[in-house]
């Protein structure tokens, strides 16, 4: 029998729901609120009402396992230049019409899930594979928390750090209880329009920003966000300047904010690729209301990849896509000027570069 017949849907109990006067369950996990009758599945397609509780199907599935630069996620100023081990699993709480994970994140068949891992297994894999950090991302990792928090546990006994990289769309309920396990996380910040979650992503922007505004001010979390720029869509200068005021004032100059560009897919084909003078246009909007540290990615560009000292101007971090090149950071401070550069850094740069090594782990 092969691996992939072999993987069939898990039955773990699932977290964060409450019993309705109606005789429906709800799901409190994420602000959709599924309301779901016996049998029935959320929108995410992976939490399932089985009688009176709630599955997580996919708890000890996997997409696959990845290899990959930290940069990758992205990451700039968390253990820059270190290797992580990635995997997600099958669904999305979102509908964004132009995914670039929607093989995965659309998923309605198992033949998806092609490895099974127990957190356990996956943290001694990281080890042994000399990843210093998890990631759980691919898909989103709120729609599996129960397992994405088990594997976080895993891996802190093993010494591995976890990183999400998560559209941020989960409720107050659940909230504390996933963050409280994370060392890191990359946010999506799909826009600044509601009006475009709606449409989009057939979500909305609120709940967004109020898990970035817990995770700066209630948090020691370690986190970045990034926003995917699509002609004609979320990239007007009004929308810029607007996303920039509300970030300076909510977030404070220190979080890193990278902006990436799109390339079409899925069901937004008839877009163009996002030139790289609007990701140039949209760092320079952001760095003039005092953002320290703005990225531009999904292109080549030295100059937008790289960190630079606030304090006197110069290059700390040199980057081209995910190589590192120069390194002027003694103790998370700037070589020149002695500035504290925010993050989580180590005194030398790793070095694993730009690969990126699928790996299978033995199933469970």
């Amino acid at each position: 029998m092969s691996t992939v017949a072999a993987l069939t849907q898990s039955d773990y109990p699932g977290r964060w729901w409450i019993m309705l006067k109606d005789g429906r369950i709800e799901c409190r996990l994420c602000p959709r609120f599924c309301k779901l009758n016996d049998g029935q599945r959320g929108f995410c397609f992976v939490r399932q009402r089985i009688g009176d509780g709630m599955a997580l199907t996919t708890y000890g599935r996997s997409s696959g396992f990845c290899v990959d630069p930290i940069e990758k996620k992205p990451l700039n100023h968390f253990l820059p230049g270190t290797s992580v081990l990635s995997f997600g699993t099958a669904g999305c709480n979102l509908g964004c019409r132009f995914c670039q994970n929607w093989d995965i994140s659309k998923a309605r068949e198992w033949d998806k899930l092609a490895d099974a891992a127990s957190p356990e297994q996956i943290a001694l894999a990281a080890q042994r594979l000399g990843c210093r950090s998890v990631a759980f991302t691919y898909n989103d990792p709120v729609i599996f928390a129960e397992y994405a928090i088990d594997v976080a546990q895993a891996c802190r006994e093993q010494g591995v750090r976890t990183v999400a990289v998560t559209a941020g769309y989960i409720t107050e309920d659940a909230r504390p209880e996933f963050y409280r396990h994370m060392d890191a996380a990359n946010v999506d910040l799909k826009a600044f329009s509601d009006a475009f979650y709606h449409k989009t992503c057939f979500a909305q922007l609120a709940p967004v920003l109020a898990t970035l505004k817990y995770l700066r001010h209630e948090t020691n979390v370690w986190f970045e966000v990034t926003t995917l720029l699509i002609p004609g869509e979320n990239d007007s200068d009004a929308e810029l300047h607007c996303a920039s005021d509300w970030f300076a004032e909510n977030l404070g100059p220190d979080v890193p904010w990278h902006f990436t560009a799109f390339h079409p897919d899925f069901k937004m084909l008839d877009k163009p690729h996002t030139p790289p003078a609007t990701l140039t246009r949209a760092r320079e909007i952001a760095r003039s209301k005092g953002l320290h540290y703005v990225y531009t990615g999904n292109i080549h560009d030295t100059k937008g990849g790289s960190t630079w000292c606030p304090g006197c101007g110069e290059l700390l971090i040199e980057r081209d896509w995910y190589e590192l090149g120069e390194w002027n950071l003694e103790d998370g401070r700037c070589r020149f000027c002695s500035y504290q550069i925010a993050g989580r850094f180590e005194d030398h740069a790793g070095a694993w570069g730009a690969r990126r090594l699928p790996v299978r782990l033995a199933i469970a």
